[in-house]
Order: structure tokens, then C-alpha cells, then sequence
């Protein structure tokens, strides 16, 4: 039996691109999940008609900013492990948006972290953070470093990291935090971001784009690596108390210029389009990349996937959905 098998787990943002590949996981485990959604998003994993995981759900519909509903969740289906990743997670939207990813991001963590903190049964909350939340700093970012973003996204997950911090010291709720590299894989739909939007076009025969200068370096990590180090940290927290308020970076340590991984993904699908560098992307941070150091040696994770062996199940993927 799995460590998984019958826990009841409810899982925040579950059509995201990280909410529908640890749903599959944790359905795979035998787990009894419930995914609080707020909008019916067709084009989402979770939602396909020929994927099986839809019927092993339960889901509820409605929002995390909505108190009386998650405290309902958690205690009709008798909740013991919580991932929140709900969010808004695009930086342009957070750019021209940011009361409304301030209200999702910030507010709906308070909401689920109050609620867990009234339910008796949960004992286990893995929070989502982001690379983002450390701002500019010496590379590569460590968890020992102070959260210091700047822009709209970055203070947002900034607040949901330390918000989650507070709620693990003063109520000692059993409460862990990610901070992650740059997610890809199967099932991510949002053609806004750069390995999604290059496949897509490169299929289409047409250019990629490049909104910003092309220079922009970050690290890259494949979305099933991501999920299994949820799933390791959540374990760990159930078994051992003092991973409490702790955070954990999850990343490959191998980053890559922005015009670099397209210019990858053009060999790996044996394309000569040339690039569309459009640089008008603006409020975004130079350099950012993550050590995993202390995820390997507390939690015994490493990424199982390269970036190129990633990158050719990815492109697999997008070929069949896009055929």
C-alpha cells in the first residue's frame, strides 16, 4: 500500500498546470481528492473526456477568497492534507491587474490557512510560493534568504510565503512552503508562457515569440519532478513536526537564457523558423535560478527528468493535442 493510499486530500487550483499532474498522482496513489475549482476550464487535464481522473474526483466548485466554503470542504470531506496552489499565476496579468491578483493570491491563502487552522483533521498544507518571492539577489537563491520581490506577482507570493510563515509560528499549524523553478510539461495551456507558446508555434509553422529581450535567464522544471516533490514534502510534514513553516526550492540548478531554450526547442523539433524577438516585456526579474540543495538532502528529491528529455515528452504531448 502507498503511504497515499485513502488519505483524503484537498487540492486548491487543481486545472493548473501543477494542480492536474498532482491530482493524477495522488489518484494514481489511491488518494480520496477533492479539487475546490473555481472556473470550469475545459481545455484542463483534469477535464478531459478521455481522462480518467475526472471520475475519480470529487469537485467542488467555487472560490478560496470564500471562507465559509472552504471550511465546509474541509470539514464535510474530513480533509487531513491541504495543497494549496490556487493562484494567479501570469506575471503580465499581475502587471495590468494587480488588485485582482492580490485579492486571489494573498487573500484566498489567508482564507484556506484560516480555515485549516479551524479544522481539526488537517494535518498536512503544502503552500505555493514562487522563485519569484526572493526578488534580486545573489544566485542562486537558498531558502536562508529574505523575501524581497519588488513587482505586483513577486510581492504577492512574497505575502502568501510569509503569511504561511506566520501561521505556522504562532498557531503552529503544520504548514510547509515551495518555492519552484519555471514549471513545463503536459497539460500546460497557457500559450502566454514561453515553452507552450514556442511548440505551438513552431507546429503552426510559424515564428516563436520572444516578448522580452531574449536575455532573461531562469530554470526550467519538468511538471512531474515538481509534483513528486509536493507529494515527498507533505509525507515528510505528516511524519515529522519540525518541517513546520519551513521552505523548501525545488529546480533543476541548470539555467538557460530565454533565446537559448527556444533555440533548443527549434533543434529538438528539427525546425529552422527564425526567433520573433518583440522586447517589450517589462517588470520582470534578469536572472533568477534556485538551489535544491536542501530539498536533496531532507527530502532525498532530485529532478528525475533532463532538460531535453523533458522537453521531448512535452513536445510529444503538444503534437498529439494539436494534431
Amino acid at each position: 500500500m502507498s503511504f497515499w493510499t485513502d488519505k483524503k486530500v484537498l487540492v486548491t487550483g487543481a486545472t493548473g498546470l501543477l494542480g492536474s499532474t498532482l491530482t493524477k498522482e495522488l489518484v494514481k496513489n489511491e488518494s480520496d481528492v477533492v479539487c475546490l475549482v473555481r472556473d470550469w476550464v475545459p481545455t484542463s487535464e483534469l477535464f478531459q473526456k478521455n481522462n480518467f481522473i475526472i471520475n475519480e474526483v470529487d469537485v467542488v466548485s467555487g472560490s478560496i477568497t470564500n471562507q465559509q466554503l472552504v471550511e465546509r470542504v474541509l470539514a464535510e470531506y474530513e480533509i487531513e492534507v491541504v495543497f494549496h496552489l490556487a493562484a494567479q499565476t501570469i506575471v503580465g496579468v499581475a502587471n495590468k491587474n494587480p488588485i485582482s491578483t492580490f485579492e486571489s493570491n494573498i487573500k484566498g491563502s489567508w482564507v484556506v490557512l484560516e480555515s485549516c487552522r479551524r479544522s481539526p483533521l488537517v494535518n498536512s498544507i503544502v503552500v505555493a510560493s514562487s522563485d519569484k518571492a526572493y526578488g534580486c539577489q545573489k544566485l542562486p537563491y537558498n531558502e536562508d534568504m529574505p523575501l524581497k520581490g519588488i513587482y505586483p506577482y513577486d510581492v504577492s507570493k512574497a505575502c502568501v510565503d510569509m503569511i504561511s510563515q506566520s501561521y505556522a509560528k504562532t498557531y503552529d499549524l503544520p504548514v510547509a512552503i515551495t518555492r519552484c523553478a519555471n514549471f513545463y510539461g503536459n497539460g500546460d495551456l497557457n500559450w502566454n508562457r514561453v515553452i507552450p507558446g514556442t511548440i505551438r508555434s513552431i507546429l503552426r509553422n510559424q515564428s516563436p515569440i520572444i516578448r522580452s529581450d531574449g536575455t532573461m535567464i531562469r530554470d526550467y522544471l519538468y511538471i512531474g519532478d515538481a509534483a513528486n516533490g509536493y507529494m515527498l514534502l507533505a509525507q515528510h510534514l505528516l511524519e515529522n513536526n519540525k518541517f513546520k513553516g519551513e521552505a523548501f526550492n525545488f529546480s533543476t540548478g541548470n539555467p538557460m537564457s530565454v533565446i537559448k531554450l527556444v533555440e533548443k526547442i527549434l533543434v529538438l523539433m528539427d525546425s529552422d523558423l527564425s526567433i520573433d524577438i518583440q522586447n517589450h516585456a517589462t517588470n520582470e526579474i534578469q536572472e533568477q535560478w534556485l538551489s535544491s540543495e536542501k530539498a536533496s538532502k531532507i527530502l532525498n528529491w532530485k529532478p528525475s527528468h533532463s532538460l531535453d528529455m523533458g522537453l521531448k515528452k512535452t513536445i510529444k504531448w503538444y503534437e498529439e493535442l494539436l494534431k
